[in-house]
């Protein structure tokens, strides 16, 4: 007679430390990455290009969530820090004739050493104070963005030429949604076994109770940088697809508004957690174009105030976002896991 167990039973270290816990959540997860690789045969041009934008956020939220989630030290240059890998990667394509997939690791290790230049204030810095030097990170980068013009193009621009295996080009936007996606799985799996790690847990410790980490043998300074730099290279990555995938590069695309916008996906993610980096990716990025939709559909029904409706968009995307925080404080990744712990444990979920 089988047992149906209604719980969570864990017997040793290894199986807490376990990623997919259940062969349920094994099939359903390698289910889900086989439709991620069969969705643009069956989707047309602009919902293949919307999850591509989609994947293209999921590492840059890794990144931030890396330094601010995992680590606890806010970063306000992450857009900059993108900036710095998508001209990186450019640069070392267009000028040093670098194949992409070198030009791709080498902008993100350039965008490494930039983030561990901008994280040295973290030894002596923390909260509001850290996250002021960060914001000056910002702007210095975003002035060189525009001044450089051997590296960036200036005001003009420049424009990414798209990557290459022999002769074919990854300018399509089925090719460049399977270049993008296949890099978002590996960044999300590599994250996942660096939160399992010894660097991961130091970076937890360091979060969470700093003095007794330090007390402990853990070096602050060092799993700072460290965490800076792992940002940053997800970051860097982050610009140089998102180079692929715009085909034109601008310091426009790396200002201020971008680096709060990856702060608000890891909150409204879930700031701590590699899921809620992808919720909160998913949700910044539907978000603005839902609103978009709506707003242009009651503009068509009320034609004398579709200006005045259209205005309002930018209004009432800040207002979800701000009353999702104040009724969702720990994000989409804590609700979802009240969600599978009511269904694990029901009918005695109470």
């Amino acid at each position: 007679m089988s047992v149906a167990h209604c719980g969570d039973f864990r017997q040793t270290y290894r199986e807490d430390m376990k990623v997919l816990e259940t062969r349920f959540i094994r099939v359903s997860v390698g289910a889900f990455v086989v439709l991620l690789y069969l969705f643009p045969l069956a989707a047309g041009n602009y919902l293949t290009s919307t999850v591509t934008t989609i994947a293209i956020a999921v590492i840059g939220a890794l990144g931030i969530n890396i330094v601010t989630g995992f680590t606890g030290q806010i970063s306000l240059g992450h857009g900059a820090f993108m900036g710095v890998g998508a001209f990186a990667c450019s640069y070392y394509m267009r000028v040093a004739h670098l194949p992409f997939w070198v030009a791709m690791p080498a902008a993100g290790i350039t965008t490494a050493a930039v983030g561990m230049v901008f994280g040295l204030p973290s030894a002596r810095l923390k909260g509001l104070y850290l996250a002021i030097a960060t914001l000056a990170a910002q702007f210095i980068l975003q002035y060189l963005f525009v001044h450089m013009d051997f590296v960036t193009g200036g005001s003009n621009g420049i424009v990414s030429p798209p990557p290459e295996i022999g002769s074919f080009a990854f300018d399509g936007d089925r090719s460049k949604y399977y270049l993008t996606v296949t890099i978002a799985v590996m960044a999300v799996l590599f994250t996942t076994n660096l939160i399992r790690s010894r660097d991961g847990r130091a970076f937890i410790a360091v979060r969470d109770h700093y003095l007794s980490a330090e007390i402990m043998g853990v070096p602050l300074f060092k799993y700072r940088l460290l965490s800076f730099a792992i940002s940053a290279f997800y970051a860097g990555i982050a610009g140089s697809l998102w180079g692929v995938y715009t085909g034109y590069l601008s310091a426009e695309q790396f200002t201020i508004a971008e680096s709060i916008n990856y702060l608000a996906m890891i909150i409204i993610g879930g700031l701590g957690s590699v899921l809620g980096s992808i919720f909160g990716a998913i949700f910044m990025t539907l978000l603005p174009q839902i609103l978009t939709v709506g707003t242009g559909a009651l503009a068509g029904i009320f034609p004398k105030i579709g200006f005045l409706i259209m205005s309002f968009k930018e209004g009432i995307f800040g207002l979800i976002v701000i009353l999702f925080l104040i009724f969702e404080p720990d994000g989409l990744a804590h609700r979802w896991r009240l969600i599978k712990s009511y269904w694990k444990l029901f009918p005695f979920s109470y």
